[in-house]
This record gives C-alpha cells, structure tokens and sequence, in this order.
C-alpha cells in the first residue's frame, strides 16, 4: 500500500520475481500480476471462496480463475508443467488454423496450391458415431481418389522447391520431399489395384442396365473388350469410359425384349421379364432392388407374389410416374405445360399457370393409385391438389403458398374430380374461346369410349374470336353443326359440351361470357335425358354413363399395362374386372390385382404364333 517518489522510479523498470516454494510448490502452478491499484470485482467469474480484503477485493482462497495474459509459472520437468502444457494443446487442437490465420501464406498462383487439409478431428470425436466416422473418412478417401492431389503436389512441390532456389535456402523445403513422393507412389499404387474393381463396377451397371443378370458370354465379352482396349495402350479411365458406352448402346439396354418359347402355344414369361413388365407398368423406370430379389427367388410367378409386389409399388412415391404417363395420356393432356396455344392477349395469365394446372391431375391420380381410391372419384370427388396460384385462379380461399395441399369440399365452388381440372378445360378448348365440340367429343370418346367418324372435309370452321360475335359460342357452334351431314354425331357430342360452358377457355368458372352474355349449360343428351352444369354431368356420367366410363378406364389401364392395343381375346378379362370392381367399391387397386394376375399380363404367346400373324 506505500507510494513511491516519482522522482525515484522515473525511466526506470519496475521487475518483479516469483517462485514456487520448493516443497509445497513443487507440483503446483501459479499464475502472477502486478497492478497498481486494487483489482476490479468481475462479477460472475469468481468462483465461491472467503475473501481476503475489503468489499472491493477480488481475491479468494480458492480463486481457480486462469488468465490467457499472464504467463504460468510451474517447476522444470514437474508433472505439473507436463499437464498445463497437454491441456493447452488440447485446446489449441479445437481450433484449426484456418480459423485463426485466414491467409496462411501470400497467395501468389505461381507458387501457391491449395489443397484439401482435414479440420474435422472434433467433430469426429464430439458428435460423430463410428458409422458415421466411417462414412466421413469413406468421403474424404473419394475426395483425394477424384482430385489426384498425391501426384500434383508432386509436381507443386517441385515447383516451390525450384523457384526457392532463385532467391533462398530450399533446405527448408527438402524434408517434406520424400514424405510428398511416398504418398504419391502409395496413391498410384492404389490406383492401379482399384482398376479391376472399377471394369466390375460397370459389370453390375450393366446387370441393371439389361435388367436381368448377365449371362457368362456377356461377361467375358465386356471384360475382353475392355483388355483391348488396354492393349491398344488406351488409359484406364478412357477404356471404361467406352466400355460403359458398349452397355448404353447395346440393344439389351434399349429394348425391352422377350423370348417366347418355341411353337404357337402362351408360356409364362421369365422371372426377370414379369419383373420388367411389372416396373415399367407402375413405374415407367427398371426394377429396383426388392423386385429384383422377388425375381431371383422366383416368387413373382405367383399371381399372390405379384400382386404384393405391385401394391408395395403402389405405396411408393415412384407411382408418380403412373400418373404422369397413364393418366394425363389418357386425359390427353400429357405434357400440357408446354402447351402454347392459347391466346396471350385473351388469357396473359396462363402461361404463368400452365404448370401448376398440369401438377395437379398428376396430383390427383397419384393419390389416387397410392391411397387405392374409387375409380368413380375420378367424376365425382369433392377434392383436389392446389397450390395458392391455381386455387386463386379457382377462386377457392384459404390456400396460401407454393406448397401443394389437399383441399377437401369444393363441389359448391364446381371443382373436384377430373372434370373440374383447369388442365382438361383448357386443352379442350380453342385459343381464344371455348369449344363445346371439342369437350363433347372428348367426353364420349376419351371418357366414354365411343367411336365418332372423322367430320367432313369441307364443313367451315367456327370464328377464332367471338367477342364481337352477336351469338353466344352456344348458338354459334348449334348454327354450324345445323348441316345434316353434322347433324347426327353433334347431337351426341355437342350437349356433353354444352354443360361445361360456365368454364373458359382456361378454366374459369363464370356466370357470363367475354361478350357479357349470360350462359346456358342446360342441354339434352341422345337419350333424352336433361343435364344441366357440371354436376348434371357429373350426375349422368355416375348412373346412365357408369358403365361405360368404368370399362373405358379398365380398357385403357390394361392396354397400357400391356403396351398393346386392348383385343377381342381380352373382352373376357375386361367384364371380370368390371364385375370385381362393383363388389369391392371400385378400388384403383383392384385393377391392377386384376391385371398383374392376368395371364395376358404374365404369359407370352409363342414364338410360331407371333410368325403366322406377321
């Protein structure tokens, strides 16, 4: 507590010495500070002690507080320095010096690489299992494999050690040459035994590529093949390049062919082939592992085994594809987000929509089959898939975001159902206006499954625009189909579309059309029956048109199934499905049982049959 004369300790430095005390210190440390004044309280740091001093003392009897400013004293060779030293090291050790230095050394692109450098020894060891250390060093292992960094460091390092010798001492540089060569001599090493295990990487490619195994000969053919090219001194990585290009041109990968059997008699098809009929029937893609594992063990030549593979399938998301090129094939609206004719000027707002219109029948039908919903909610669910963009152009409130949701009760807002869908609407229209022929038609054809002869040659067109048009599209399209020539097939056709009439050319639902001319959707149908809007539609196509509407769907899902044109030999199977699906509630699912267990779905006609119809 005493002062000193400043005139003593002018220019002067003040020095301080502290020991331990030989004995009671002797595996102690200490650490010391000089201040000239009395230290401040730092609240919340100190540990709980007796205190020594007044209130504003800081110092404890068991203060364990350790400055990073102040040097530690210990003893020489004590196991106390030993261990201060390994824990500051530890702690060191938890931060890369990346993180502490951002530019190592000048970055000149002469002399200077970057390379990888691993800072993950704390993750590893604080957060990662020993799988997922293992997956951790697997990813660096391909980093290092891909990059080739052994052998350009080589060459770096031989750059460096050339341009230190212009101006330097290289000696520094000379211990981590031997070390650089080692690694890069073990890496080429392991290049070289990994060369076989790549030609056998592509061998299962091609396993998968062909969808079935790979016979003996085709084996030593692509393994000679890619000797060949070795002995025609090509580099390894340009001959499995081109052996990978033999699997992708090779007929086995782009056809899907079959074997029938010898004679004109149907044979069950082979496990690998009733494998591919199933993956491309539900899939649209090449089997994938479980299926071909049902293959191997041969429990797909059930028709049980079948149909359990094929609902496993169902359930899984890849039945998007089902969607995508079963149904909106046959709703033929396939690929209707590219669809460029309507009007930009009349509808400037659906070229921005297209694809939210063209999501959701895909939508639809994918719920369909993975939640084995009714065939008849086709005509008559009160639900769709929305995003916020197509439900304001519905109108429905409520949805908001890019996020697609299921919204339910929609019959009071005229949606549900594959009639509502903008998609269907608009492709059934013509660029400009409405088209009530086009619906009509595509409502007993596409739906109903009616055959209509090609119209005549020489009948006129309807206006592209009928803005200025006096008539309502409706009195229009009944004065052009007046000619007795049309007559008879737009009397079939033509009411149909009239009950879509309140819908646009988009989509939309309206009460007037662009003319501001009140819309009439009643009609009368061939048979005489009164149908107004969509749900009189709706209506008849469930009762009077049930029938039809439910063989057309089981027609066009067989004959996709399998890739043909639906025959007189199938009528029989087509009744049984219709029969099953009214006892079992119309399930989509039961369809597809009824198919995969078909033996047109799982035999094949024989090789002379085939020949005596060519």
């Amino acid at each position: 507590g005493e002062r000193l004369p400043a005139d003593l300790v002018a220019n002067s430095e003040f020095v301080t010495t502290g020991t331990l005390d030989k004995a009671s210190g002797a595996e102690g440390s200490v650490q010391l500070e000089v201040l000239t004044t009395k230290p401040e309280a730092r609240s919340g740091l100190l540990p709980t002690g007796t205190t020594v001093g007044d209130a504003k003392g800081t110092w404890t009897s068991n203060n364990q507080i350790v400055s990073y400013g102040m040097p530690v004293v210990v003893r020489e060779q004590s196991a106390a320095r030993k261990r201060v030293e390994g824990v500051f090291e530890e702690f060191r050790q938890m931060f890369p010096a990346a993180l502490c230095y951002t530019k190592i050394v000048p970055v000149d692109e002469v002399v200077t690489l970057t390379l990888f450098h691993r800072e993950d020894d704390q993750l590893s060891r604080l957060i990662l299992n020993e799988k997922q250390k293992a997956e951790l060093d697997r990813l660096w292992d391909e980093l290092h494999y891909v990059s080739l960094d052994a052998l350009t460091l080589v060459d770096v390092f031989e750059q460096l050690w050339q341009f230190a010798t212009q101006d330097a001492d290289p000696s520094k540089f000379e211990p981590l040459r031997q070390p650089i060569l080692e690694r890069a001599a073990a890496f080429r090493r392991g290049v070289t035994e990994s060369e076989p295990r790549h030609v056998d990487a592509v061998l299962a490619f091609a396993d998968r590529a062909y969808r079935r195994p790979l016979r003996a000969d085709e084996r030593n053919q692509l393994r000679g093949l890619y000797r060949k090219l070795r002995d025609q001194s090509l580099p390894h990585e340009e001959a499995i390049r081109l052996l990978l290009a033999r699997v992708l041109v090779a007929p086995e990968f782009l056809y899907r062919s079959e074997n029938p059997p010898p004679g004109n008699q149907a044979a069950p098809v082979g496990d690998y082939e009733l494998a591919n009929r199933l993956s491309y029937f539900l899939w649209s893609s090449l089997p994938d592992a479980e299926l071909r594992a049902a293959a191997a063990a041969g429990t797909l030549r059930s028709p049980a085994g079948l149909q359990a593979q094929a609902r496993r399938m169902l359930r899984d998301g890849r039945v998007r594809r089902l969607a995508t090129e079963f149904g909106t094939a046959w709703l033929h609206i396939h690929d209707f987000e590219s669809l460029d004719e309507k009007s930009e000027r009349h509808f400037p707002t659906f070229r921005d929509l297209r694809g939210a219109m063209y999501e959701e029948p895909i939508r639809f039908f994918t719920d369909l089959f993975a939640n084995n919903g009714s065939v008849l909610s086709l005509l008559d669910a009160s639900h769709t898939f929305l995003n916020e963009a197509l439900a304001k152009h519905y109108g429905i409130p409520g949805v908001a975001g890019p996020e697609w949701r299921r919204v339910d009760g929609l019959k009071p807002y005229a949606r549900g159902g594959i009639l509502g869908q903008a998609a269907v609407l608009a492709k059934q229209s013509g660029a400009s206006r409405t088209s009530p022929i086009l619906r009509g038609n595509w409502i007993l054809e596409v739906l109903l499954g009616e055959k209509l002869p090609r119209p005549p040659k020489d009948v006129p067109q309807l206006p592209a625009d009928v803005e200025t048009e006096s008539l309502t599209v409706r009195e229009l399209t009944e004065k052009h189909t007046s000619d007795p020539r049309c007559a008879g097939c737009h009397a079939r056709i033509d009411p149909f579309g009239y009950t879509l009439e309140r819908y646009d050319a988009i989509g939309r639902h309206r009460d007037r059309d662009s003319g501001n001319r009140v819309i009439n959707d009643r009609a009368t149908v061939k048979d005489g029956t009164e149908v107004q809007g969509l749900e009189g539609l709706r209506s008849y196509l469930l009762t009077k048109g049930r029938t039809a509407f439910v063989r057309q769907f089981c027609r066009k899902m067989l004959g996709y199934a399998l890739g043909r044109a639906v025959q007189l030999s199938d009528e029989p199977l087509l009744t049984d499905m219709q029969t099953r699906l009214a006892a079992r509630g119309y399930r989509a699912g039961t369809v597809v049982d009824m198919i995969v267990a078909s033996r047109q779905f799982r035999e094949i006609r024989g090789r002379d049959h085939e020949q005596e119809h060519e």
